[in-house]
């Protein structure tokens, strides 16, 4: 048979036919061509689609289904190829259907008729699901570690904030006195579970299913768990009919993506109030902000900001994934093949959001003396006038009365902080208080009286400090 070179660097030829030609006369028009490739999305998964085939021809070889002698062949024909892509010296050819067939027919032009038997006892139905939960075994640690670097950069930066006062909020009104560690590590605690959620993901895809067929399993004796074994699996799925039909992992990890994605989104939020003029507490790098075409004064946090407005996306993607099984029948239907681009784009959008977070967060300053100034007015140390109360005795109940009825009092003299009332007018609200509540009632003294686990307290953010530290370091793949 004479080939001949492409543009590509792959060749041309009946190898590279579509891999289900043969029932057809003629071939598809070139439009429905185009409009079913799927080969420029789905070809990062190159090598995860070679592991699977180097352990299925090793297993084939084995089983006597081929012989070991063509087996071999078609391990070291798939070798080479692995390592042509890898160096550069091989292109992908991007007029093959998918990686699937672009890999099966370099291979056979290469090693001749025995690759033509690599397919033997497989379907591009259980071949694709190998091939994803390959991909994400391979790059889900990779976007884990991201998290964890960015946990770490939290905790680095709350380390050094651990007595840097900031006012808590709820309903953006004055809720407590904090510390900046406090609301940082909030943040890390976010990404712990984002974190804890790929790890449970990844459990669920450690079943092969490859053995499965198009929709049957098959008539040969295929040996599932040999390669199962072979590529890490901890088994094979239980279900042929499920298996190729199953993308519930691809909507696990996306919806896994969405809620990491919420959290960055969140904490831009944060960023971008935090930077303005009015609150001033963060300032970030010049190499993380813009400015603008017509203010020259303006420097703009349009990093947090894209961030934040990318969330659409990765919600996008996941409503495409959970709309496009809406209703599929069993078993196998090319809507599935559908799955890869929100999944893979997803995935790349918090990737890339991580990464630039992680650096804009750690090129950041602080204004500690404008987040301590927040502490300041708003009331914010009521609930500790009331606790001073439960200490003499007072029921809650009750002492929640006397605090509210102290800062009614502050209110109407036009006041702005307990700490301005007199103390005959405290005494007023309630005779257990005395002239020591001033020292209760002081933003820092607030802060540091709040010790119990996960409070705000210096003792309490070193404690959360260095279990983040833990969790990263026992955790980093």
């Amino acid at each position: 048979m004479e080939t001949e070179k492409t543009g590509h660097g792959a060749l041309t030829g009946d190898n590279h036919k579509a891999l289900w030609s043969g029932r057809f006369a003629e071939g598809p028009d070139a439009a429905a061509v185009e409009f079913e490739t799927s080969i420029y999305v789905d070809e990062r998964m190159a090598l995860d689609d070679i592991h699977g085939s180097v352990a299925h021809a090793t297993m084939l070889g084995e089983q006597g289904i081929i012989s070991k002698e063509e087996s071999a062949a078609i391990v070291a024909g798939l070798h080479g190829i692995e390592k042509d892509l890898a160096d550069g010296t091989l292109a992908i050819d991007y007029s093959a259907e998918d990686i699937h067939s672009f890999i099966e027919a370099t291979l056979t032009d290469r090693i001749g008729e025995a690759g033509k038997k690599l397919h033997t006892g497989r379907s591009r139905n259980d071949q694709i699901a190998l091939d994803e939960r390959l991909y994400l075994r391979r790059v889900i640690p990779l976007l884990q570690n991201e998290i964890l670097t960015l946990m770490e950069t939290l905790a680095s930066i709350a380390e050094k904030h651990r007595e840097s006062l900031l006012t808590g909020y709820t309903h953006m009104q004055h809720a407590q006195p904090g510390t900046l560690a406090q609301h940082l590590l909030a943040w890390a605690a976010m990404l712990e579970r984002d974190w804890l959620r790929l790890e449970d993901a990844l459990k669920r895809i450690s079943l092969s299913p490859l053995g499965s067929g198009a929709v049957q399993g098959s008539t040969l004796p295929l040996d599932r768990a040999m390669v199962a074994e072979s590529l890490g699996f901890a088994g094979v799925t239980m279900n042929s009919l499920d298996t190729v039909s199953d993308r519930d992992y691809c909507i696990e990890f996306t919806s896994a993506f969405a809620i990491l994605q919420s959290h960055l989104s969140r904490m831009c939020e944060e960023i971008v109030l935090w930077a303005s003029s009015e609150f001033h507490f963060v300032e970030l790098s010049e190499k993380w902000s813009t400015g603008s075409s017509i203010m020259p004064q303006k420097k703009n946090p349009d990093f947090a900001e894209l961030i934040r407005g990318r969330t659409g996306k990765v919600y996008g993607d996941l409503m495409n994934l959970l709309t496009m099984v809406k209703g599929l029948p069993l078993s196998y239907d090319r809507d599935l093949q559908e799955d890869k681009e929100p999944l893979f784009d997803a995935l790349d959008t918090v990737e890339a959001n991580l990464k630039v977070f992680t650096a804009m967060i750690a090129s950041a300053s602080w204004n500690v003396a404008r987040m301590a100034e927040s502490c300041e007015g708003g009331f914010a140390n009521a609930t500790d006038v009331a606790e001073y109360l439960v200490r003499k005795g007072m029921p809650f109940r009750t002492a929640h009365g006397v605090a509210a009825q102290a800062v009614r009092t502050a209110i109407d003299g036009g006041l702005s902080r307990l700490e301005e009332l007199p103390l005959e007018a405290f005494k007023q609200c309630s005779p257990l208080i005395e002239g020591d509540i001033y020292r209760k009632i002081s933003p820092r003294a607030c802060m540091e009286n709040r010790r119990t686990t996960g409070s705000p307290s210096p003792e309490s953010t070193d404690s959360q400090c260095k279990y983040v530290a833990s969790f990263c370091k026992q955790n980093r793949k």
